[in-house]
C-alpha cells in the first residue's frame, strides 16, 4: 500500500470519526480503490466502506456529515493536502441481502459538497454504483477495523456487476462535458471488467484498452491517462469531439463484452 504520512494521519482521522460517530454499530472499515490497488494518484480520492449493524441516527448521519466536511479536502485536492475522502456505510442487513442495486445507508464524497454545506444530509438510497464499490472492496478491501473484507463484504454476482455496469452507463456518458478524464479512464475500467470480470486502476485499465484502440483514440485516452498519473494538465479545451468519439465506441464496447 502506497500512501504518504499525512495520509496514513487523514485516514485514521477518518476511522477516529466513524468510531466516535457510530460507536458499537460500526462492524468494519475497509480501505479500497488506489490506496490498495495500485498506489493514490495526484488526483486520487481515499475510498473508505464501512459496515454497521443498523441504521443510523439523524444524530449519527448529522454528527458524521459535519466531521467529514471538516476533514475532507476540496476538489480538487492541493497537492501535499488533504485528500477528498469518498466513505460509504452499509448495513449488514443488507449486505447479506444481495439486492440489486445495493442500498447504501449513507455516503459523503466531495462531488455531494454543495448540496450538503446547503443543508442536504446523506439519505439512504439504491445506486447500480454501489454495487460495483461492494464488488470492487469485495475484491481487493483492506480492513482497517474488524473481520477480514470476505467475513462482511458478500461477493457480487457477475450478472449484477454486467447489470450494474449497463444501467451506469447512461449518466456516465451525460457527465462527460467537464469530467471528461474521469469519465474516460471509468469507462476503460468497466470495458475492462467486462471482458476479464477483474477490478484494476485507472491507469491499468486504460493501458489496457489503448492496445485495443487506434489513432484519435488510443491518443485521447492516453491523455486521460497521463492527466491522471499527473504527467500532464488535465486540459480537453481541444479535444471535446475526440473525448465524444472515444466515449461513444467504448460505451459499445463495455456492453458488447458482457
Amino acid at each position: 500500500m502506497q500512501v504518504a504520512p499525512h495520509q496514513t494521519e487523514q485516514i485514521q482521522s477518518a476511522l477516529l470519526i466513524l468510531h466516535r460517530r457510530l460507536g458499537d454499530a460500526l462492524l468494519g472499515v475497509y480501505l479500497h480503490g488506489s490506496a490498495v490497488s495500485g498506489g493514490l494518484q495526484p488526483q486520487s480520492d481515499i475510498d473508505l466502506l464501512a459496515v454497521v449493524q443498523s441504521e443510523l441516527t439523524e444524530s449519527q448521519r448529522n454528527g458524521l456529515l459535519l466531521d467529514l466536511l471538516h476533514l475532507s479536502g476540496r476538489h480538487p485536492a492541493v497537492p501535499g493536502g488533504p485528500r477528498c475522502l469518498e466513505v460509504m456505510v452499509f448495513c449488514h442487513g443488507d449486505l447479506n441481502r444481495s439486492d440489486y442495486p445495493a442500498r447504501a445507508e449513507f455516503v459523503y464524497g466531495e462531488w455531494l459538497r454543495e448540496a450538503f454545506e446547503a443543508g442536504d444530509t446523506p439519505m439512504p438510497e439504491r445506486d447500480p454504483e454501489y454495487s460495483l464499490v461492494i464488488a470492487q472492496a469485495h475484491q481487493e478491501a483492506i480492513p482497517l477495523f474488524g473481520p477480514p473484507r470476505s467475513e462482511l463484504l458478500r461477493d457480487v454476482s457477475a450478472e449484477h456487476v454486467n447489470q450494474a455496469m449497463r444501467d451506469s452507463l447512461p449518466d456516465l456518458l451525460d457527465g462527460l462535458h467537464g469530467d471528461e478524464r474521469n469519465v474516460l479512464l471509468t469507462l476503460a475500467r468497466m470495458w475492462h471488467t467486462a471482458s476479464t470480470g477483474n477490478f484494476v486502476t485507472k491507469d491499468a485499465a486504460a493501458e489496457w484498452a489503448i492496445t485495443r484502440l487506434s489513432g484519435s483514440d488510443a491518443m485521447a485516452l492516453d491523455h486521460a491517462r497521463r492527466a491522471y498519473l499527473g504527467e500532464i494538465t488535465d486540459d480537453w479545451s481541444n479535444q471535446g469531439s475526440a473525448a465524444r468519439e472515444l466515449a461513444g465506441r467504448m460505451s459499445e464496447n463495455v456492453t458488447n463484452s458482457m
